[in-house]
C-alpha cells in the first residue's frame, strides 16, 4: 500500500523530453494533493524498529535485587565485588551493579545488579536465590519487579489451583524382575549402537538397541540408577523402564566423568585446552537432581582421574595439590573451615567406603621417614600413624566394607651412606595392614622379596590375594586376618600366567586372569574356601573382566579398543563353565548394571543363609521350568515347521486331484497315475532306435 501511494504522488511530477530523447526534468512534487488522506499507519511502515523502541520498563526488569550481602568496610569492597561477579556473571553480561553504603562507608547487606536483557536477570533469580555463600550468609535474590508487584497482592486469598503430578517414574524398576536377572550394557564402536540386555536364561533379551547413543562410550552411575553418555556438547543421563532423558549436562569436548557414591553429584571434566575460549570450564561439578552447575574448576598441574574424590556420605569431596590437601564440604562447595590442610610432602590419600577417614601418605624427607596416617573429617583429628623408612612409593587399598586398610609399600633393600649422601640398591616389598576396627586400630605387617604386579581385598570377608614374581615364575598368594592374631598365609599357587586379580562380590570366589598381550588370555576360576581350582582356560587377547552384581556369571571381553580382531565377549558361570560365547564387529565395552546396597541387615542375611537349604527345591524347580521350556520351545518351533510342511503338502494333493480330469484328456483317459492297481488297460510297445556305431580295428 505505501508503495502504491508513493507511485500516485510520483505521477504530479512534470518530466518533459526534447526530440533527441534527453529529458528535461522538473523538479519532483512529492506534496500531497488537497484533502488527500494518508491510510497507512506506522506499525505498517516501521514495525520492527517499533518494536525495539526502548520502554520505560526494560531497564527495570532486568535489575535484581540481592540480599543477605556480607557486610564490609572499603578495603574489603573490592574483593566483595569479584564475589560476586564470578558467581552472576554466570548468567549474562551485568552493564551496571550498585552497592548502597552508610555514612562510615560499609556496604548496607543488599546490592543492584543490572543485566541487559529480561531473560539473563530471570535465570539469575532462578538459580542464585538461597545460594549460601558461607556458614553466615545466604543470598536471597528477587526481581526488582517484583517488589511492586508484591504490593498489590490482595488481601483476600484464594487457594492456588492444584497442579497435576508428573512424576519421574520409577528410577529402580529393574530391582523388581521375578527371577532377579541382571542388566548389561554393550557397546559396539565408537559411535554406532548401544544395547542394555537383560540376562535371561537360557539366553539373554535385548531391551533397548539404539544406534548412535553415546559418542564414546557409557557409564553407568554407582547404584544403578543412570546411564550417562557423551556427547560433542555434554553429558545425558538416561533413566526409567524407557531409558528416557533425565537431565543434559552442557560441557563441550567432555570425556571423563565420575558420580559421587550417593549419586548426588556428578563431576565432568574436559582435558582439552580451547583457546578460543578464555572462560573455558575444565572441571564441573553438577547437582543431578535439579541438574544445576554447583562450582567448577581448573586442574592444579598433572593428577590422575579422579581428580576429586568423594566421602562415602556425599557430604565432602577432596583433592591433592602441592603439599596440600583441599577438603570441600557439599552443602557449600567451598573448602571446609575456609582453608587446605597444609601436609608438605603428600604424595596421595583414599577415603574409607564406609567412614569419613582420609588415608594418605608423605614421602621422606631428608632425616625425616615417610608416614601413613589416617585423619578423621571433619575435625582434621589424627586418629593413627605410621612410621615408614626407606620408602620409594605407596599404594594405599581399602576393603569395600572398610574393615581393613592395605598400603602396600615399596622400599630400598639396602642402604648405605656415602660422603653424607644414601645410595640405595635394590628393593623389597611389604604389606602394612591397619586393623579399622580394633582398639587403636593395630597394624601387622606381611613381608614379600618379590615385586608385586597386583593386589586385592576380598570385598566380603578377611582375605587378600596378591600376585608376585616374575615370568615365568609367577606366583599368587592368598592370605588370611584374625583378630587379635597376625595374618596368616593360606595358599599358594606357583607357576601362573596371570596378571589380574577378580574377586566375586559376594566374596569367596575368584578369576586370576591374564589381560592383555603379556597375559595371553588365561582364566584359572579359584574357589578360595577348599582353595579348590574349578577350571582353567583361556580367552585369547582377553582386555576385560566383569563380574555380574551377584557374583554368578563372569564376562571376559575383547575390545575393538585393544584390537581389530576377534571381538566380542564370552559369558561365563562362577564356575568356569562356558555358557554363551557372542562374536561381535567391533565390539567396545560391556558393563554390569549395579544393584543399590541390600536393605537386609546382616542378622536377616544370616538367617536367609543358614535356611538356603529350604529355597533349594524351589530355585532347582525353576531351573527345570527353564530347562523344560528351552525343550519345550524347541518342540513348539519343531510342530510349527511339520504344520507348516502339511499344510504345503495338502495343498498341492488338491491341486493334484482338481487337475486329474485334464490329465485323463490328455491321455485318451487312460490314468497312469494309477499303473499299479490296474495295468490291463495299458498296452506295452517297445521302441528301437540306433544310437552310435564305433568300429575298431584289431591288430
Amino acid at each position: 500500500m505505501a508503495k502504491k501511494k508513493l507511485d500516485e504522488k510520483a505521477d504530479h511530477s512534470d518530466i518533459v523530453r526534447n526530440e533527441d530523447g534527453s529529458s528535461n526534468e522538473e523538479e519532483p512534487n512529492f506534496s500531497d494533493p488537497e484533502g488527500y488522506v494518508d491510510d497507512v499507519s506506522d506499525e505498517e511502515l516501521l514495525g520492527e524498529l517499533l518494536r525495539q523502541k526502548p520502554q520505560e520498563t526494560d531497564g527495570v526488569e532486568s535489575v535484581i535485587v540481592v540480599d543477605g550481602v556480607p557486610v564490609v568496610g572499603p578495603d574489603r569492597l573490592e574483593k566483595l565485588k569479584s564475589v560476586v561477579n564470578k558467581l552472576f556473571t554466570k548468567f549474562g553480561h551485568i552493564v551496571n551493579e550498585y552497592y548502597p553504603v552508610n555514612e562510615k562507608g560499609f556496604t548496607k547487606g543488599y546490592i543492584f545488579l543490572e543485566y541487559t536483557s529480561p531473560v539473563q536477570a530471570a535465570e539469575a533469580v532462578k538459580h542464585t536465590n538461597n545460594h549460601k555463600l558461607d556458614k553466615t550468609h545466604t543470598f536471597l535474590v528477587n526481581l526488582f519487579t517484583d517488589f511492586s508487584k508484591y504490593e498489590k497482592i490482595s488481601d483476600k486469598w484464594e487457594p492456588p489451583e492444584p497442579q497435576p503430578y508428573e512424576g519421574q517414574g520409577d528410577m529402580h524398576y529393574y530391582m523388581l524382575e521375578p527371577d532377579a536377572y541382571d542388566q548389561f550394557c554393550v557397546v559396539n564402536g565408537p559411535g554406532r549402537s548401544v544395547q542394555i540386555w537383560q540376562n535371561t536364561q537360557p539366553d539373554p533379551t535385548c531391551i533397548q538397541d539404539r544406534q548412535t547413543w553415546t559418542w564414546s562410550y557409557v557409564k553407568w552411575s554407582p547404584l544403578g540408577t543412570y546411564l550417562a553418555t557423551f556427547h560433542q556438547l555434554g553429558i545425558a543421563l538416561w533413566a526409567g523402564p524407557n531409558f528416557t532423558q533425565y537431565k543434559r549436562f552442557s560441557h563441550n569436548s567432555v570425556q571423563f566423568i565420575d558420580f559421587s557414591p550417593c549419586e548426588k553429584y556428578l563431576v565432568t571434566y574436559s582435558p582439552q585446552i580451547d583457546t578460543d575460549n578464555p572462560d573455558q570450564k575444565r572441571i564441573i561439578i553438577w547437582d543431578i537432581r535439579t541438574g544445576l552447575e554447583k562450582r567448577s574448576f581448573d586442574p592444579e598441574g598433572p593428577s590422575a582421574w579422579p581428580i576429586f574424590r568423594w566421602s562415602q556420605d556425599d557430604k565432602y569431596f577432596a583433592r591433592i595439590g602441592t603439599d596440600v590437601l583441599s577438603v570441600y564440604e557439599t552443602s557449600s562447595f567451598y573448602l571446609l573451615d575456609k582453608k587446605s590442610i597444609k601436609i608438605p610432602g603428600i604424595r596421595d590419600f583414599s577415603w574409607s567406603p564406609t567412614d569419613n577417614v582420609i588415608a594418605y601418605w608423605v614421602a621422606e624427607d631428608k632425616d625425616v621417614p615417610a608416614r601413613v596416617i589416617l585423619l578423621e573429617i571433619p575435625n582434621r583429628a589424627e586418629i593413627r600413624s605410621k612410621n615408614l623408612f626407606s620408602v620409594a612409593d605407596c599404594k594405599i587399598h581399602w576393603q569395600k566394607s572398610g574393615d581393613y586398610l592395605c598400603v602396600k609399600v615399596d622400599r630400598y633393600a639396602k642402604v648405605r651412606k656415602e660422603k653424607s649422601e644414601y645410595k640405595y640398591s635394590g628393593m623389597s616389598y611389604n604389606f602394612e595392614i591397619f586393623h579399622m576396627r580394633e582398639k587403636q586400630i593395630p597394624v601387622d605387617s606381611v613381608e614379600c622379596k618379590e615385586p608385586i604386579q597386583a593386589f586385592a581385598w576380598e570385598p566380603v570377608g578377611s582375605k587378600f590375594a596378591y600376585i608376585h614374581g616374575e615370568s615365568p615364575n609367577i606366583c599368587v598368594s592368598f592370605w588370611g586376618i584374625r583378630v587379635g592374631l597376625a595374618p596368616v598365609q593360606l595358599k599358594k599357587f606357583e607357576k601362573r600366567a596371570c596378571n589380574h586379580l577378580f574377586w566375586c562380590p559376594n566374596g569367596q570366589y575368584i578369576v586370576l586372569a591374564g589381560v592383555g598381550s603379556s597375559g595371553g588370555g588365561s582364566l584359572e576360576f579359584v574357589d578360595t574356601k577348599e582353595f579348590l581350582v574349578m577350571n582353567t582356560t583361556d580367552h585369547y587377547q582377553m582386555s576385560d573382566v566383569e563380574w555380574d552384581p551377584t557374583g554368578r556369571y563372569v564376562v571376559t571381553g575383547v575390545s575393538v579398543w585393544k584390537t581389530k580382531v576377534d571381538t566380542g565377549y564370552w559369558i561365563w558361570s562362577f564356575q568356569g563353565k562356558i555358557l554363551k560365547r557372542i562374536n561381535q564387529e567391533k565390539f567396545a565395552q560391556l558393563l554390569w548394571r549395579p544393584r543399590p546396597k541390600t536393605l537386609l541387615t546382616e542378622a536377616m542375611q544370616k538367617e536367609i543363609k543358614k535356611s538356603l537349604k529350604k529355597y533349594y527345591p524351589q530355585f532347582e524347580s525353576k531351573d527345570r521350568m527353564r530347562q523344560s521350556r528351552a525343550s519345550k520351545e524347541l518342540i513348539e518351533k519343531r510342530a510349527a515347521l511339520m504344520e507348516k510342511f502339511s499344510q504345503y503338502r495338502e495343498k498341492r494333493v488338491r491341486e493334484y486331484n482338481e487337475h486329474k480330469p485334464r490329465r485323463l484328456a490328455l491321455r485318451n483317459n487312460v490314468d497312469t497315475d494309477e499303473l499299479d492297481a490296474d495295468t490291463e488297460n495299458v498296452e506295452e510297445e517297445i521302441v528301437e532306435f540306433f544310437i552310435k556305431e564305433e568300429i575298431t580295428m584289431l591288430d
